[in-house]
């Protein structure tokens, strides 16, 4: 039940990242792209969480996790500074 939940997780970020990154092609609001980035960073995350916590429990991934998290974040913050207006 636990691994179901990662992946709907990762499968939700997708989506709202596929959303996103649509939303771009048809208006070219830069923020989107920004926007869409982190959602697709999130659901690497998850991925990444579910192979950790689930498939081999014996490895920490844990450093790999929090990069994955903290590249999303990073992007995330770049595009809100760079897109303010």
């Amino acid at each position: 039940m636990e691994g179901a939940v990662y992946l709907l997780c990762a499968a939700t970020a997708l989506v709202c990242s596929g959303l996103l990154l649509r939303g771009y092609r048809r208006s070219s609001t830069r923020l989107l792209v920004w926007c869409g980035l982190f959602f697709l960073s999130m659901a690497l995350e998850n991925l990444i969480l579910f192979y950790d916590l689930i498939i081999v429990p014996e490895i920490d991934l844990f450093a790999v996790r929090t990069s994955v998290a903290l590249v999303g974040v990073i992007l995330l913050l770049v595009g809100l500074i760079w897109d303010a207006e």
